[in-house]
């Protein structure tokens, strides 16, 4: 009888857990790589066309001040999954692929010098460590079954997503860019190590993105019926720049805008199809409602060559690379239907730190953890707080050719100043009545930039970040 008893009360146990577990909810976080901020037809994009993500905006939320936390990709990744500025965790580059055979890491206090610069510049630390918890970590422990599909760029072997908090792992390793978007998604010259990591050959010629999506959906049959986090990274929109023929083909035929590049424009609108398609799966199965759903990239839009440039961001100083907007602005759209109200637009400045606070809030757990740098947007997209206020920081101690220098960024309400460390006049914008930073106001208001300073050193000292010094 007592047997009896406690095998009862084992599954009485069993049952409350997991309703509990299903009450939390589901949580996909797409986080497109080189999406510039104005590259989604309601961004303001004037050649694309992106019907799906229109629509996803038009069901939940677009915040229209919303910042990658580098102006590259290692960097953002690694905030994004951490919830920690890059200069504290000591990735503030992007990460040398080991088919490249070069690297930029080092321990703190080693440093790459050049014959032609000024200033030693810090190496950065090569991978993810281990010791860091990632959201998938968080979320693990809260019930969570957990899947990385495309991109991770963080690190070599034993630093991929499954070392990181992820059950299954399909495309993550230390590549930044896919060799090619059609299957076998080889380089057309063989090289070593230049391979995307557990995504074998299905189908000749196939789409990566194509494939990807079909990946995560073949998870969610498995998994739909209990809480998962889907952590999809497309390698859309990297170069190299592919798309689909057919679509190559519209676009050729199309009246170009300021946008113009047809192969992208068939990149993102194959994207565009992609969120579509899981879209109409959530919506099919009848999880679309407890599913909370980020959509974000990991800087700004990329130029290139300047002659044919892979897009343009329409209203915004520069691109992928640079401090300003153009380089750190990114289009991002949240959406659960019941929960944040359709067709709202936040103009709350966010930065990629913030949603993983804010997927341990939706999940039930308090956000406020001392050791993540974001802040939980679950208020703002729930309409019970629409406003935040604090201070945003950017960190690249780095050259970047052909112009780039080691600099420092905050932004303070409205104010922007980006100091250089190369003894370069430093630039402050007032974003809110110069967005496109035509005019540097650090002569006219020098007490603002020692403000803004003062801001940022306590910045450098709070993350001890690695700075770079004269030579």
């Amino acid at each position: 009888m007592k047997r009896i008893w406690i095998c009862l009360t084992l599954l009485v146990f069993s049952a409350q857990s997991f309703s509990q577990n299903q009450e939390r909810p589901n949580i996909i976080l797409i986080h497109v790589d080189d999406l510039g901020a104005t590259d989604l037809g309601v961004f303001g994009s004037d050649f694309y066309e992106t019907p799906h993500l229109d629509r996803l905006a038009a069901e939940g939320m677009r915040f229209t001040q919303s910042y990658a936390a580098a102006h590259i990709c290692s960097p953002s990744r690694a905030a994004l999954l951490t919830g920690k500025y890059p200069a504290r965790i000591g990735i503030t580059d992007w990460i040398r692929a080991k088919f490249q055979g070069v690297t930029t890491s080092g321990l703190p206090g080693e440093y790459e010098e050049f014959a032609d610069k000024p200033l030693k510049t810090p190496k950065i630390q090569g991978f993810l460590p281990l010791e860091e918890q990632t959201i998938a970590e968080r979320l693990k422990s809260l019930g969570y079954t957990t899947l990385h599909v495309g991109k991770w760029h963080l690190g070599d072997e034993g630093m991929h997503p499954e070392n990181q908090g992820f059950d299954v792992n399909v495309g993550g390793n230390d590549l930044g860019q896919p060799p090619s978007y059609f299957d076998p998604y080889l380089p057309a010259q063989p090289r070593e190590f230049y391979q995307i990591k557990n995504l074998p050959p299905r189908k000749p010629g196939e789409f990566l993105t194509d494939r990807e999506s079909d990946e995560v959906i073949g998870f969610l049959e498995v998994h739909r019926r209990q809480p998962f986090f889907v952590h999809w990274a497309p390698y859309a929109v990297h170069t190299p720049i592919m798309g689909p023929v057919d679509l190559v083909e519209k676009y050729k035929q199309k009246k170009p805008g300021q946008q113009r590049n047809p192969v992208y424009a068939a990149l993102i609108e194959n994207l565009d199809a992609n969120v579509g398609k899981l879209l109409a799966y959530l919506d099919e199965k009848g999880i679309r409602e407890n599913t909370l759903l980020i959509f974000t990239s990991d800087n700004g839009g990329l130029i290139g060559n300047k002659a044919n440039p892979v897009t343009w961001n329409i209203g915004m100083r520069e691109y992928k690379g640079y401090p300003y907007e153009g380089g750190i602005r990114v289009p991002t759209i949240v959406s659960m239907p019941g929960t944040v109200p359709a067709g709202t637009t936040s103009d709350v400045p966010t930065i990629s730190m913030d949603w993983i606070s804010t997927a341990l809030e939706a999940a039930g757990e308090n956000p406020d953890q001392p050791e993540l740098e974001g802040e939980s947007l679950w208020s703002v997209l729930t309409g019970a707080n629409p406003s935040l206020e604090r201070d945003l920081f950017w960190h690249f101690p780095h050259y970047r050719a052909p112009d780039v220098t080691p600099h420092s960024v905050v932004r303070s309400g409205d104010y922007k100043l980006i100091y250089y460390f190369d003894g370069k006049e430093p630039e402050l914008f007032d974003l809110s009545n110069d967005p496109e930073e035509k005019i540097n106001l650090a002569k006219q208001l020098p007490l603002i930039v020692m403000q803004l300073k003062t801001k940022l050193e306590g910045f450098w000292e709070n993350t001890d970040a690695r700075l770079p010094v004269t030579k």
